[in-house]
């Protein structure tokens, strides 16, 4: 894995959990980020998935097959301890579709038109008008059908979203496409630019929300994340050779965390419920973030032994029918 990838990975994991974080902190205005998490991950997925392969089967089925099973797993933990309720909802919608974490709900419908647009050379070479597609469908509803009233636009769970993570998985389709123009090829104005995009983004999401007269703009905080992303992408791709060469003992602590992210997501929300109120900060943050590592940990380890007992028992099935 090329490491900057590594390393947005585990950026976006830090920034999802933190914009959960409320009540932890002395004030809230600190636990945010969320929605830069998402995009980054969408992103990663668009520059780590860019080559496809397989027939939409089989490629589809060992998509699934690696978001489901830490899924079902934690979902059924969390419904034994009481935490989730089956009065809330059906069997299907905790298990299946779209079951309580956005982001698997997400994923799996993108997996569909992200797989054909990597799929077919026709559309695989014209990205950017893709994107550009995309962009247009998502201004039109947002100028049609779209709830302007009051500022919501970077809620994770309204169905308009999905169009700017697809954005962004074809944004990091197009990275990788455009590899070697960016790898290691660092600008020192690249962080600055990265740091007053920053700055404008968190600007727009304060004013937009405070101000409801303003909230039929409030389309440039998509435009804004947007340019984020695309700078982050930029200032770490150009940092590659340089991340590289950080300590050894970091690169683990960052790679441990990125090989985790789906697993730090689906446990955490859960365990911020139940941890909020004990403590005060910063120890209420160090508990909680041990904990969710923790547990976080322990699934993963889960779900490989669980591959493995997979793998095994097709592996004898196979010779079997030999």
């Amino acid at each position: 894995m090329i490491f900057f990838i590594t390393f947005l990975r585990c950026l976006a994991a830090c920034f999802i959990t933190n914009s959960h974080y409320t009540g932890i902190y002395p004030t809230d205005l600190i636990a945010n980020g969320g929605l830069i998490g998402d995009v980054l991950f969408f992103a990663v997925s668009g520059y780590c998935l860019y080559n496809v392969k397989l027939s939409f089967p089989k490629w589809y089925g060992k998509r699934l097959y690696r978001v489901y099973p830490p899924v079902l797993i934690m979902t059924a933990v969390y419904m034994l301890c009481g935490a989730y309720s089956l009065a809330d909802h059906g069997i299907r919608w905790w298990y299946l579709y779209p079951t309580y974490y956005h982001f698997v709900a997400s994923i799996v419908v993108l997996y569909i038109p992200y797989y054909f647009c990597m799929k077919l050379d026709g559309l695989k070479k014209h990205l950017l008008f893709l994107m550009g597609v995309v962009a247009i469908i998502s201004l039109l509803l947002y100028l049609t059908v779209y709830d302007k009233s009051y500022y919501h636009i970077d809620k994770v769970r309204e169905p308009l979203i999905r169009f700017l993570f697809m954005e962004c998985m074809l944004l990091g389709a197009w990275f990788r496409q455009n590899d070697k123009r960016f790898r290691n090829q660092f600008k020192r104005y690249y962080p600055f630019v990265t740091v007053g995009i920053f700055m404008l983004y968190f600007a727009s999401k304060l004013i937009f929300s405070r101000r409801e007269s303003l909230s039929k703009l409030q389309f440039l905080n998509w435009i804004a994340i947007v340019c984020l992303l695309i700078y982050i992408f930029i200032t770490f791709a150009s940092l590659d050779e340089k991340l590289e060469k950080l300590p050894a003992w970091s690169k683990k602590g960052i790679s441990f965390v990125s090989d985790i992210t789906l697993e730090i997501y689906l446990v955490q929300y859960v365990l911020i419920d139940l941890i909020r109120p004990f403590g005060r900060f910063p120890l209420n943050w160090f508990i909680l973030t041990g904990v969710i590592l923790l547990l976080a940990y322990l699934l993963h380890v889960i779900c490989n032994l669980f591959y493995k007992v997979v793998e095994k028992m097709a592996k004898r099935l196979g010779g079997k029918e030999r």
